[in-house]
């Protein structure tokens, strides 16, 4: 509030109005007369008969630099303005007020008192303008069926996308500073392709700004070949698809017979007519995975996602979490391939924040989850060190089954629960009622007892105490027998095993085991009381994430040399290049489960695991293995 107002709303609560205000006008003149402001009186008001007319005018002007100080004071404190001018409608309330208070006295005393409360709500409200909004948003998506608004809001509000968590770049200048990441891209983090050459002068577009990827000035702009169609509002979602133009569609087919023949010179082809073509983008992408072109694969997915978000619909806002792309569209599942493929490098560049947000625009792409968006937010939760958040999710997010039974946030919500515990002392917020870590620990190691020997294998634990642990029948086995149960674990421990590298984790994970020993020796009932519930909430019959291959949640970069590939793929050899800077390609892998391998090249198979399209009969299928397949469906 600027000083002149409260001024004037003191002398507004005395008696001797006339004389005040006549003091207060002067004042007001004489400040504007050594103010640098320009004036706004019209000189031609003089030539009017009313004499008041300039000291009006004089004070419009005084009130008008009074207004530019707290402009939302003035705007709030008059709004029962009627009088009609063509004057500056800040001035016009402000004479207004003047004329009103010269009146009536009591009227103008109860205006001041009015005028305070406006101004303290107005202070108020500008405070909490975002949250409004924010609450506003999500106030939009109401379950149809009754559901509550606060839980739909809960909901929808936890999956929501921070977009200034988005750029790798940004969470990269956060950790190390901006000297060291500006000068680790001039030198080595941009490929020797890219660096423009003497005599050489590169094409620079302005191109369209988006916010999963930055694009790069060389990068050519998009056309309107691909682009999204909404299609209805249900449950409060709103529900898109991608759509192809006809032009579009015609080099789909191409690239479908390309793909059949296992033709990369002829998805390469493709690129250079259309370079946004997504499933080729995607398909020199896993190429350049495979042939341990890591960055070369890395910036083909940003160009695919670029590709993708500039065919967004207006109404389509993702990071709100309240849009849905069904993955049963065709058109729908290479934005889930390529955020999935981008989350992984941004794990392996260190920006697990960064990974974090894209998990979660994942997820709340589709209710369904098809790429297992899941089994990754509570890793990138925990490397983030976003604990509270973890377990508000855990409690917010709506599932068919609780995910609280899931291997990876039966023990992930145990280690929040630990490093909450240890800021307890500086920040006050843990809930007391919740149970302790500890006990956290000891619920999940008796859900899933075989994550202790894969752990010791895999992380690995060389501690004397876990050859004494793993000596009880309890954590003998690696298997549970359900294996919808042991293909979860499977998964949590190539996804975390990373994180049990922490000596504290560790003490933290014997005491749990030794309290197991401790209960199963006292009550040898609690052992059967446990298979019940695992049968229970793991089913035998189906496995829902059978679809899910262990190999897409590991941080090892499978590779194959050129020279074996070349065999498979019609590449060229040495010297034959296919592909100049511009040109990429990947398609989306079908999600199908592993083939058979018995009595197969070996070299092949492994090519299959890694691109799952390819397939290769050779001979008929082995007679004396008719349950591969079955097995494989899992």
């Amino acid at each position: 509030m600027s000083a002149r107002l409260v001024k004037r709303i003191l002398n507004e609560q005395q008696h001797h109005f006339p004389h005040q205000l006549i003091e207060e006008e002067e004042e007001e003149e004489n400040e504007e007369e050594g103010s640098t402001a320009p004036s706004t009186i019209n000189p031609f008001d003089l030539l009017n008969d009313n004499d008041s007319e300039p000291e009006q005018q004089g004070d419009e002007s005084a009130d008008e630099t009074s207004m530019r100080d707290d402009d939302k004071v003035g705007v709030s404190s008059l709004k029962n303005s009627t009088q009609a001018s063509t004057s500056n409608p800040k001035s016009k309330k402000k004479k207004n007020k003047k004329k009103k208070s010269k009146d009536n006295a009591v009227s103008g005393k109860r205006g001041s008192e009015k005028e305070l409360d406006l101004i303290l709500e107005d202070l108020a409200l500008n405070a909490n303008s975002s949250n409004e909004q924010h609450v506003s948003t999500e106030g939009k998506a109401v379950n149809a069926k009754g559901k509550s608004k606060s839980v739909k809001q809960d909901a929808v509000s936890i999956l929501q996308v921070d977009p200034k968590h988005l750029s790798a770049e940004n969470e990269l200048i956060r950790i190390f500073g901006s000297k060291v990441v500006k000068s680790f891209e001039n030198t080595n983090n941009q490929p020797s392709s890219s660096r423009p050459m003497r005599g050489v002068r590169r094409v620079r577009h302005n191109l369209k700004k988006t916010v999963l990827v930055t694009p790069a000035n060389t990068w050519l702009p998009c056309d309107d070949s691909l682009s999204m169609q909404f299609l209805e509002i249900k449950n409060g979602y709103n529900y898109f698809r991608y759509v192809h133009s006809p032009s579009y569609s015609q080099y789909q087919k191409s690239f479908e017979a390309a793909k059949a023949i296992n033709d990369i010179n002829g998805i390469a082809s493709i690129l250079q007519h259309r370079p946004y073509h997504i499933d080729s983008l995607l398909t020199m992408a896993e190429y350049f995975k495979v042939v341990g072109e890591q960055q070369m694969s890395a910036d083909t997915i940003a160009r695919c996602l670029y590709a993708l978000e500039c065919a967004w619909h207006p109404m389509f806002t993702p990071l709100q979490g309240n849009c849905q792309l069904k993955y049963k569209h065709d058109a729908n599942k290479p934005i889930f391939t390529a955020l999935f493929t981008h989350m992984k490098n941004l794990d392996r560049r260190g920006c697990h924040r960064s990974a974090l947000e894209v998990c979660k625009l994942l997820l709340s792409l589709d209710s369904d989850d098809p790429m297992g968006a899941i089994f990754c937010i509570d890793y990138f939760a925990l490397r983030s060190e976003e604990y509270a958040w973890l377990e508000k999710f855990s409690e917010a997010y709506q599932s068919d089954n609780s995910i609280w039974l899931l291997p990876n946030f039966s023990f992930s919500l145990a280690i929040c629960r630990f490093y909450l515990e240890r800021e307890a002392s500086e920040d006050a917020r843990v809930d007391s009622k919740k149970s302790s870590s500890s006990d956290l620990m000891t619920q999940a190691l008796m859900l899933h007892p075989s994550v202790i020997k894969k752990l010791v294998t895999k992380v690995p634990l060389k501690d004397r105490t876990w050859t004494e642990i793993l000596k009880h029948a309890f954590f003998k086995s690696e298997q549970t027998g359900i294996p919808s149960q042991d293909h979860l674990i499977n998964i949590y421990v190539e996804r975390n095993y990373l994180i049990w590298r922490l000596p504290d984790l560790q003490k933290l994970l014997i005491g749990a085991a030794k309290q197991v020993v401790e209960t199963l020796e006292s009550n040898k009932s609690e052992v059967n009381d446990w298979s019940c519930v695992r049968k229970e909430a793991f089913s035998s019959e189906k496995n829902e994430y059978g679809h899910l291959l262990v190999s897409d949640f590991s941080d090892s970069v499978a590779a194959i040399p050129q020279e074996n590939l070349q065999q498979f793929m019609g590449i060229p050899r040495a010297g034959e290049a296919i592909l100049d800077e511009n040109q990429f390609a990947i398609q989306q892998g079908n999600g199908h489960a592993p083939r058979g391998v018995a009595n197969r090249n070996a070299l092949a198979v492994l090519f299959e695991s890694m691109l799952p399209w390819v397939t290769y009969e050779e001979g008929e299928p082995d007679v004396n293995h008719p349950g591969d397949g079955e097995q494989d469906n899992q």
